[in-house]
C-alpha cells in the first residue's frame, strides 16, 4: 500500500535552470574511473558515479578543478567558457604505484577489519545511553530543464497515398515548459528523533505535502535510506542489502583503497567496494571514508544501479567531546536506470518505457528519462545522553495532531535555506492542480478499491459481496457496504444481502459500530446474521481482508453450514504490535448436508453455539506508525504469529455443548536481492470437548472428486491441499507446514514471462471420538499427508498453470488420482 501511494505521487503528478559542468573520467583503455575525487579552485569537492560521471552545480567563476584517482596521476583541468561537458582521461602512475601497499594483504581490508571491530564503539545507538535531534527534510520530484530538448518535431504522416497530414509532437517542449516554472512533486517534513533504552522514535512535528490537504501518511512513512549506518543490513527503497561493514561482509564485498581525504578536519581512508556478484541486481557498490584514527564511517556512498539507478548519501560531523561521528546529513536520488522492457505498475498507470535494444533504431526520450527524485535531510538540535522521555516508545513513527496545520513562519524557522521560486509555485500550482484534477479524491479512491471498497457517497460498497459462485449456493450475487468517514468518524453501519440461483435463499447481514479511541483504533461492534460457511474451515477473527476479483477456491465447496444469530466484539491495537478482537456470539447452527452429531447417545440436526473468543496478531519485528487517524502497521516484517482461542459458555443461552478451541499460525517470508522469495506457513489447531464436524478441521482440500485428471482441472487457492478431494479428511487436533519458493520470472518470449515456484505441503492430524459424528465417511490424517508442486504464475496476463502430486502415506493406488492440474490467475496491482 505504501508503495503504490508513493510510486502513484511520483509519476501520476509529472503531467531555476543552475549552471553545470559534467563530464566522465576514464583511464588511459577508455574506461570509466568510479569514485575518482574532483575538487575544484574554491574547494568544492565532488566524486564521479560507478560509471566515472560527475555534475558540478555550482557558480561560474572557479578557475580550474583537479581529478585524482588512486595509481593514476592526478590532472587539473582549466574551465573553459560555454563548454558544460568534459572528457578526461587519466595515466597510470608508474613510479610509486606501491605507495598505498603496506603489507602483503589489501589494505583496505585490513581498514575494514578494524571498523568493524570497533562498531559497537563508534556506532552512537551503541556507545551513547540516550540522544535527540529534529531533522528537516525535503523531497522533490523533478527534472533539469537544460537537460531537455525543448523543440518541437514535426512527422509526416501519408494517407491514400495523396494527402499529406502533419502531426506536432510537442511533448518535450510542454514538459520543458512545465518543469522550468515548478516541480512535479514536493513535500517537507520537521521531526524529532529519540533514541533510549536500545528504541528509535520519530516524532513528526510538521508536515506539507503540494497538492494534498491531508498528508498521504504512506509515503512518510516510506523508507527511502537506513538511518544508522552501521546495522548490519542496510535498507535503499524499502529493500535490504548486505552492509559493506557487516560483521559478514567480507563474503560479499571487495574493497580498494583510493586515496586519503580530509573531511571537517580529520584525515580519512577513502575505500570503494563493491558486490562480488556479477548478477544485474548484484547488490551495493560505493564509498566509505573512514576516520584514520578511530576507524569510524566519516561519510558513506551507497548505490543499486537496476531498472532504477538509486543512491543513498551519509554525512557526519565529528563531536569532540562525545568522540563520535554523528550523522547530520543524508541524500537519497531516484533516477531511470537500464530496463529492457516496460515496467508497469499498478496495470500501466505507471511505466518506465522500455530502452531499445542495439539493433533498432533509439526510442524518441519520454519525461521518465529526465525525471529524478531527491530527499534531502538536515539534522540539527542534537542533545547526547540527556535520557530525553519517550511517549509511546513501541511506536516508530508518531504524526502529531496538528503537524499538517503550521503556518509559514513554522517552515521559515527550519529551512535551512528559503524556497526558490520553483518551489514556491509548486505548491501553489499543484495545489490547484489537485484540486481540478481531484488527485486526492481519486487516490482515496485507489485505496479502498485495493481493500475491496468502492466509495459512494457516504457509503462505501463492498466489491467482494456483488458475484460470487460455490457448488452450493451457485452464483451468489449480492450488495453490501459499510458508512465512510462522510457518513461518521466515529460511528458506522454495514449491511449486507445476497441470494444463491442454485439453493434459492436469502443471506444477509447488517450491524453497527462505535469508535472507543481513535489512537488506538479502538471499536465496538455488534451484528445480527443469516448466512453459510464452509464445513470444518478455520477463520481468524484478525486476519486481513484480502481484496480479490475472484476467490477461487470456493467455487468447488459444496458442503455448508447456516448460522443465524449475533455477536458483539471489541476490536483494537491498545497492545504494541498487537491486534486483538475480544468476541461473544449467538449462533443457531444447520448443517446443510447428511449429518447428525451424537451426544450421550442423543442426536442433533441443529444446534445452538454461545461462544467467546479471543483472536490476536502480533508482529513483533513490524514498525508500526501512529497517524491523526489511527495506529497503521507501517513496514510489515516476519516472522508473525497468529492466536485464537474459542470457548462456549455452558448454560448460556440455551447452548449445548461445551468445547474448546485453540488455533496458532505463524508466517515467515524472506525476498532475496535476486528477486526469489521463499514463504513459510505453519498452521495447528486443537479441539477439544464435544465439538461437531461442522466446527473442526479439514486443512483446506481443494480437488474435486471426478474421475480423470482433466475433469479435475479448475482453480488453485492460496495456502490449499490442491490434490486432498473435498470432504476426504477431517481432525479435531492438526498441523500443517507449507513452503514456497519462488524464483525471479523467466523470459521466454517479451510477453511471455512466468514466474516458477516450488511448493510442499505436510499435514498431519488426528480425530477423537469419530463415533460422534454420524453420516459423512471421511478419513484420518494419523499418517500424514503430504504433496508437492510446481507452479508457472502468470504465463500470460495474470494467467499460469501449476501441477500437484500426492505422495507418502496417503497416495491413492491409482497414480493418476495423485496428481493435480490447476489453473491461477494473478492480477499485479505492484504492491
Amino acid at each position: 500500500m505504501k508503495l503504490f501511494c508513493f510510486l502513484s505521487l511520483f509519476f501520476t503528478l509529472t503531467i531555476q535552470a543552475q549552471f553545470q559542468i559534467s563530464g566522465i573520467v576514464n583511464d588511459p583503455n577508455n574506461k570509466p574511473l568510479p569514485f575518482a575525487t574532483i575538487k575544484t579552485s574554491d574547494n568544492l569537492s565532488a566524486i564521479t558515479d560507478i560509471d566515472g560521471k560527475f555534475t558540478f552545480t555550482a557558480p561560474a567563476d572557479f578557475a580550474y578543478y583537479t581529478v585524482s584517482y588512486v595509481g593514476f596521476e592526478t590532472k587539473t583541468i582549466t574551465v573553459i567558457k560555454n563548454k558544460k561537458f568534459y572528457t578526461i582521461s587519466l595515466s597510470e602512475k608508474t613510479d610509486d604505484l606501491e605507495e598505498v601497499v603496506v603489507s602483503s594483504e589489501n589494505p583496505a581490508l585490513a581498514i575494514l577489519r578494524k571498523v568493524i571491530l570497533n562498531k559497537n564503539t563508534n556506532n552512537p545507538q551503541k556507545k551513547l545511553n540516550s540522544f535527540e535531534y529534529k531533522t528537516y527534510n525535503k523531497l522533490i520530484v523533478t527534472a533539469n530543464p537544460d537537460s531537455i530538448d525543448g523543440r518541437i518535431d514535426s512527422s509526416a504522416v501519408y494517407k491514400d497515398l495523396d494527402k499529406k497530414k502533419i502531426n506536432i509532437d510537442s511533448s518535450d517542449y510542454k514538459f520543458k515548459e512545465i518543469i522550468s516554472r515548478q516541480h512535479l512533486f514536493q513535500t517537507e517534513k520537521v521531526s524529532q528523533y529519540q533514541f533510549g533504552n536500545n528504541k528509535l522514535k520519530e516524532t513528526v512535528l510538521g508536515t506539507k505535502m503540494a497538492g494534498f490537504k491531508q498528508p498521504v501518511y504512506e509515503i512518510i512513512a516510506f523508507n527511502l535510506q537506513s538511518i544508522s549506518i552501521y546495522d548490519n543490513k542496510y535498507e535503499l527503497l524499502e529493500t535490504k542489502y548486505e552492509s559493506p561493514i557487516s560483521n559478514n561482509a567480507f563474503k560479499d564485498y571487495n574493497y580498494k583503497l583510493l586515496d586519503t581525504v580530509n573531511i571537517k578536519g580529520r584525515e580519512t581512508y577513502m575505500i570503494y567496494f563493491k558486490n562480488k556478484l556479477k548478477r544485474k541486481t548484484s547488490g551495493l557498490e560505493g564509498v566509505l571514508y573512514i576516520d584514520q584514527e578511530n576507524f569510524a564511517v566519516a561519510k558513506a556512498v551507497m548505490r543499486i544501479k537496476g531498472v532504477l539507478d538509486i543512491s543513498g548519501i551519509h554525512e557526519f560531523e565529528y563531536a569532540p567531546n562525545e568522540k563520535i561521528w554523528f550523522q547530520s546529513n543524508t541524500t537519497f536520488k531516484i533516477v531511470k536506470g537500464k530496463n529492457e522492457e516496460d515496467i508497469k505498475i499498478l496495470g500501466g498507470t505507471i511505466q518506465f518505457d522500455a530502452d531499445a535494444e542495439e539493433s533498432f533504431e533509439p526510442r524518441k526520450k519520454v519525461a521518465s528519462d529526465f525525471t529524478y527524485l531527491l530527499s534531502e535531510s538536515n539534522n540539527f538540535d542534537i542533545h547526547y545522553n540527556t535520557n530525553p522521555p519517550i511517549k509511546n516508545p513501541a511506536l516508530y513513527i508518531e504524526i502529531k495532531e496538528d503537524a499538517n496545520k503550521k503556518p509559514e513562519t513554522f517552515w521559515e524557522g527550519y529551512r535551512k535555506e528559503n524556497l526558490d521560486l520553483r518551489g514556491q509555485k509548486t505548491y501553489l500550482l499543484l495545489d490547484s492542480l489537485s484540486i481540478k484534477k481531484r488527485v486526492e479524491k481519486r487516490l482515496g479512491i485507489g485505496r479502498k478499491i485495493i481493500n475491496g471498497f468502492y466509495p459512494v457517497g457516504p457509503v462505501d460498497l463492498d466489491l467482494k459481496k456483488i458475484i460470487s459462485y460455490n457448488n452450493y449456493e451457485g452464483f451468489r450475487l449480492g450488495l453490501g457496504g459499510i458508512t465512510n468517514d462522510r457518513f461518521s468518524k466515529d460511528f458506522r453501519i454495514e449491511a449486507y444481502t445476497a441470494y444463491g440461483t442454485k439453493d434459492g435463499a436469502f443471506k444477509y447481514s447488517t450491524g453497527a459500530g462505535v469508535l472507543l479511541d481513535k489512537s488506538t483504533n479502538t471499536w465496538l461492534n455488534a451484528y445480527y446474521m443469516d448466512d453459510v460457511r464452509e464445513i470444518a474451515s478455520t477463520v481468524f477473527a484478525v486476519d486481513k481482508r484480502v481484496f480479490k476479483i475472484y476467490d477461487p477456491r470456493p467455487i468447488n465447496i459444496s458442503t455448508f453450514y447456516q448460522y443465524t444469530g449475533w455477536r458483539a466484539n471489541v476490536q483494537s491495537k491498545i497492545i504494541p504490535k498487537t491486534e486483538a478482537v475480544l468476541e461473544v456470539s449467538r449462533n443457531l447452527i444447520e448443517p446443510k448436508f447428511d449429518y447428525l452429531f451424537n451426544l450421550n447417545g442423543r442426536l442433533y440436526s441443529s444446534y445452538i453455539m454461545t461462544t467467546a473468543m479471543l483472536s490476536v496478531v502480533w508482529a513483533p519485528f513490524s514498525e508500526f506508525m501512529q497517524t491523526p487517524t489511527g495506529r497503521n502497521e507501517s513496514d510489515k516484517r516476519f516472522p508473525r504469529f497468529t492466536f485464537q482461542y474459542t470457548q462456549s459458555l455452558p448454560n448460556v443461552l440455551e447452548n449445548d455443548f461445551n468445547f474448546g478451541k485453540i488455533d496458532f499460525k505463524a508466517e515467515y517470508e524472506k525476498q532475496y536481492l535476486n528477486r526469489q522469495k521463499t514463504s513459510l506457513l505453519l498452521q495447528g489447531g486443537y479441539a477439544f470437548g464435544d465439538v461437531p464436524i461442522t466446527h473442526l478441521y479439514n486443512t483446506a482440500p481443494n480437488n474435486l472428486t471426478k474421475e480423470t485428471i482433466v475433469q479435475r482441472i479448475t482453480f488453485s487457492g492460496r495456502n490449499s491441499f490442491e490434490t486432498m478431494f473435498f470432504n476426504e479428511f477431517f481432525s479435531n487436533e492438526y498441523v500443517m507446514f507449507q513452503i514456497k519458493h519462488g524464483f525471479d520470472r523467466i523470459k521466454i518470449m517479451r510477453k511471455v514471462r512466468p514466474s516458477l515456484v516450488l511448493v510442499t505441503r505436510m499435514a498431519w492430524g488426528n480425530m477423537e471420538n469419530p463415533q460422534q459424528h454420524v453420516g459423512p465417511a471421511y478419513k484420518t490424517l494419523d499418517k500424514g499427508y503430504f504433496e508437492s508442486g510446481i507452479e508457472l504464475n502468470k504465463i500470460y496476463k495474470g494467467i499460469g498453470l501449476g501441477g500437484f502430486y500426492r505422495y507418502g502415506p496417503n497416495q491413492l493406488a491409482r497414480f493418476d488420482d495423485n496428481i493435480a492440474v490447476k489453473i491461477s490467475y494473478v492480477l499485479d496491482l505492484g504492491l
